[in-house]
C-alpha cells in the first residue's frame, strides 16, 4: 500500500512538471540554413529573424542568448510570430563549424551584416527585405524585443 502510494505521488509529480514545461517553453527552435528558413517562412506565412553572433567569443553575444533569445517571453512570442535562423561565427576551434555552414554563414554575413557587428539581427520578410536591423541593448528586456519584433512586423 505505502508502495502505491509513493508511485501514485511520483507520477502526479511528473505529469505535473511535464505540464508546467509545456507552459513555460525552455528553447526555441533555431535553424542554421538560409533555405530552411525560407521554405517554414513560406509555409507558415511568417517573417525570418537572422541572428550573428560569436557563441563563445562575443560578450554581448552571450548576453543577448541569456536574456533575449533564451527568454520565455521570446521564445513564446518566436514560436507563433517568427522564424529563427542562427548565423554563428565561433573562434575556438572546439566550436568551429563545417566548412559549408562557415561559407553559408559567411555568404549571408557578406549580404545582411557587412560591416560584421556583433551581435546584429536581421529581421527580413519571406521576400527576402530587410525589415529591421538591430544590436542588442542591454537597457531592453526580452519583452522589450518582442514589443520591438511586433512593431516592426506590423508596419
Amino acid at each position: 500500500m505505502k508502495h502505491m502510494l509513493i508511485t501514485a505521488a511520483v507520477a502526479c509529480l511528473s505529469v505535473f512538471q511535464l505540464s508546467a514545461q509545456e507552459e513555460a517553453p525552455t528553447s526555441a527552435d533555431w535553424l542554421l540554413r538560409i533555405e530552411e528558413a525560407q521554405k517554414a517562412a513560406a509555409d507558415r506565412g511568417l517573417p525570418i529573424l537572422m541572428v550573428f553572433s560569436g557563441s563563445d567569443w562575443c560578450r554581448p553575444c552571450i548576453q543577448m542568448k541569456q536574456e533575449i533569445w533564451d527568454n520565455p517571453a521570446f521564445i513564446e512570442y518566436a514560436r507563433e510570430s517568427l522564424v529563427l535562423l542562427q548565423l554563428d561565427f565561433p573562434a575556438r576551434k572546439k566550436n568551429q563549424l563545417s566548412p559549408e555552414q562557415t561559407a553559408h554563414n559567411e555568404a549571408l554575413a557578406e549580404q545582411y551584416n557587412s560591416k560584421g557587428e556583433f551581435p546584429t539581427a536581421v529581421l527580413i520578410g519571406r521576400d527576402g527585405k530587410e525589415i529591421a536591423h538591430f544590436g542588442f541593448n542591454p537597457s531592453m528586456s526580452a519583452e522589450g524585443y518582442v514589443d520591438y519584433l511586433k512593431a516592426q512586423i506590423t508596419q
